[in-house]
């Protein structure tokens, strides 16, 4: 079970996928999932990349250090993993909280990144009151009383009632997110605002929604691709956690979007290699 050890924490992460020479493609999580949620992308898209998941400080694995943290300390641990490993550019994937990681990297450390999709996220995500009270209600609670609103925001109902086997285990991680964890991620959320930087990130960017996100709905997604200098957006079926719900279509579209990197040296061979390698 790789293991990077921090000053305050230590982050679980993953290597699946193409050996050496491919490119790189990391994928960065909700908020109250793990590396996990990214399954059906690495099944998809492994024989193209070689593919890093990590669990953000205090989901899954990882620890999380006892006070409260701000988005920037979200985007330093990718960084550090990063450095930990060698990687010095990747492609970038993030979902959520993941997709907020993914525009500060764009912003501080933009030379670390080539081609960036952006899911069921937003500039801002909710407001600095809202995380405050969903930050409260956490440590009063625990996160087994949010149980039922989450999978009304994340899955549609037909989806849900038919793929009990997808979304029971994704809620099952839910609740066992440590509450340190969670709540610091609330108050990294409160503060978050990159309406103002998009401007500056160059990188070629793909913003998906979800058809039905009540969390993040596809005026968001749009918004983002129209802010920076070279983006698109789409929609596809379904809730927040899109990448689930919509799995074929997801992987597809940023399977056709990371192909348009003609020339540069993370682009992908026309022909995947052969059988998957797990780290």
């Amino acid at each position: 079970m790789p293991i990077l050890t921090l000053p305050e924490h230590s982050l679980h992460y993953r290597i699946d996928g193409a050996g050496p020479g491919r490119p790189w493609l990391l994928f960065c999580n909700s908020l109250g999932t793990t590396l996990e949620m990214w399954d059906h992308q690495v099944e998809a898209l492994g024989r193209y990349f070689r593919i890093l998941r990590y669990d953000r400080r205090g989901h899954g694995l990882s620890t999380s250090p006892p006070r409260p943290f701000a988005l920037s300390d979200l985007g330093e641990d990718v960084l550090k993993l990063l450095d930990s490993l060698g990687i010095e550019r990747t492609h970038f994937c993030g979902l959520s909280i993941g997709g907020l990681v993914g525009q500060w990297l764009a912003i501080n450390a933009p030379h670390r990144l080539d081609r960036i999709v952006l899911a069921a996220t937003a500039s801002r995500i909710g407001t600095a009151e809202g995380w405050q009270a969903r930050r409260e209600s956490v440590e009063r609670d625990g996160l087994e009383p949010l149980r039922a609103a989450t999978l009304e925001r994340w899955f549609s109902p037909a989806f849900a009632a038919a793929n009990g086997d997808l979304v029971a285990p994704v809620l099952d991680a839910f609740v066992k997110t440590s509450v340190a964890g969670y709540a610091g991620c609330c108050a990294a959320l409160s503060d978050a605002d990159f309406t103002q930087a998009l401007t500056t990130i160059p990188h070629p960017l793909l913003a998906i929604a979800g058809e039905s996100d009540p969390v993040c709905p596809p005026a968001d997604l749009e918004s983002l691709a129209l802010g920076v200098r070279d983006g698109r957006s789409m929609a596809l079926p379904g809730r927040h956690i899109v990448n689930i719900e919509a799995a074929d279509a997801f992987n597809s579209a940023v399977l056709a979007f990371l192909r348009g990197c003609v020339g540069a040296a993370s682009c992908i061979p026309d022909q995947p290699v052969g059988h998957p390698a797990n780290n």
